[in-house]
């Protein structure tokens, strides 16, 4: 029998989904290491957390699945209590609750406050930027916004994290300060739509001003753009980047498709003739820049003509980062009234078709590096390898620079000037220079 009266309270954060979570599970964390409390991110714990993520079918399921076998362990003793936030929460917390009771509580996206309460905490407002990072120590997420205000007919975002709330200039700068304290050395800007920035607070899309802004931070000496949106984008927004060398050259933009008929259906407020311009700009601005983009094929009505549209495009633009999604119909999305047509096997096999063009792209891109000395970050150790990228690559989603650790020493966290020896296509192997 358990004496749990001996049995320290420890809390573990379990985290799903995207890096929007993991910002939002580190500044938990954060809260709870003010408070004294003993915390830990996906560790045995007696108290667990379990951020959830509500996006797509495949995110909602590996959700469901983790409350699952956490209260399966809460039933069995391993654990003794189970609370449960993010996403998936805030969207279907009343179906939640009466599927799963055996949750101790459930929360929302903006309900940090009740969440740390129920975990015998108070939430501190003086805390702006103390977080727990989980990530390497040499890079951190920087959330510049929350919500969305864009209509995508596909996204159930706004529903889960509301409207667009840009975060006061001053507040990033003093968090990118404590995270270049702590040996940070890389910012990777995240909102739901970066290029919103600024509006609600200044009554302008402000991001080349924030950028401006964060490139002062000592010790920081990379900044990266993730999710910017095609419509409206702010051009000044290329000058800061080509002039200002903390700025990568990267951009993640989420495209999502290029036909007309199915940007039209998806309300996506552009084109594929401004989307294609959009993109000759940005290489025209920064002939440098890797583009990233995410694709969704299978939207209701894609016809093989629509798709056949999108192919050629991928292989026209040659795009040096590339994700497909396979369509995932949400309730309560615009979308969700038009009838899912698309067969799961046929947009499989579509999403396929595109990737095996980008790996092919891909390695055509990747082979041109051969030679070349580029400036890397090295993120960690695996295996025989020390593991690296360089500017035109986000942790976990883009290439990586692969150094053999029997021949070489690189230290973990510095940048080092790395010469490509090798590559495949979505892997470049080099040496220290």
């Amino acid at each position: 029998m358990r004496t749990k009266s001996l049995k320290k309270n420890k809390i573990n954060v379990v985290t799903l989904g995207c890096s929007k979570n993991v910002y939002d599970s580190e500044v938990l964390m954060g809260q709870l290491r003010a408070n004294n409390k003993e915390v830990a991110h996906e560790e045995e714990g007696n108290v667990v957390v379990i951020n959830t993520c509500g996006f797509i079918a495949n995110a909602k399921e590996e959700s469901v699945n983790t409350i699952l076998e956490y209260v399966q362990k809460k039933e069995a003793g391993a654990v003794d209590k189970v609370f449960v936030t993010g996403c998936l929460s805030e969207r279907y917390k009343p179906d939640l609750e009466k599927e799963i009771p055996n949750v101790d509580q459930y929360f929302g996206t903006s309900e940090l406050p009740n969440l740390l309460k129920a975990l015998g905490a108070d939430y501190k407002h003086e805390l702006i930027g103390e977080r727990l990072t989980t990530t390497p120590k040499n890079y951190a997420y920087l959330k510049i916004a929350e919500g969305c205000d864009r209509p995508c007919s596909f996204c159930a975002i706004p529903l889960m994290r509301g409207k667009h709330r840009s975060t006061p200039i001053e507040d990033l700068m003093a968090e990118a300060e404590k995270l270049a304290a702590k040996g940070v050395k890389e910012l990777i800007l995240i909102a739901q739509d970066l290029t919103y920035y600024g509006l609600d607070l200044y009554k302008k899309r402000n991001l080349a001003e924030l950028l401006q802004a964060l490139a002062k931070v000592d010790g920081i000496e990379w900044i990266r753009l993730h999710y910017a949106f095609p419509t409206g984008f702010p051009m000044d927004v290329l000058e800061v980047m080509r002039n200002e060398p903390k700025i990568c050259n990267y951009i993640d933009i989420p495209l999502q498709h290029i036909s007309d008929a199915i940007l039209k259906s998806m309300r996506r407020g552009t084109t594929y003739a401004k989307t294609t311009q959009l993109l000759k700009d940005f290489r025209g601005a920064v002939p440098e820049m890797a583009i990233r983009t995410t694709l969704i094929v299978g939207y209701p009505g894609e016809t093989e003509e629509d798709f056949e549209t999108l192919k050629n495009w991928v292989k026209e633009m040659r795009f040096e980062r590339l994700g497909c999604f396979t369509y995932s119909h949400e309730e309560n999305t615009h979308a969700y009234n038009l009838e899912d047509d698309v067969p799961e096997e046929v947009k499989q096999e579509r999403a396929n078709i595109i990737m095996e063009i980008q790996s092919q792209i891909s390695w055509e891109l990747n082979q041109e590096k051969i030679g070349q000395t580029f400036r890397c970050i090295i993120d960690r150790k695996e295996g025989s390898h020390f593991v690296g990228r360089t500017e035109f690559d986000s942790p976990d989603v883009d290439n990586e620079v692969l150094i053999d650790a029997t021949k070489h020493y690189v230290k973990i966290g510095d940048f080092v000037n790395i010469k490509i020896t090798d590559a495949s296509d979505y892997d470049l192997f080099g040496e220290p220079t």
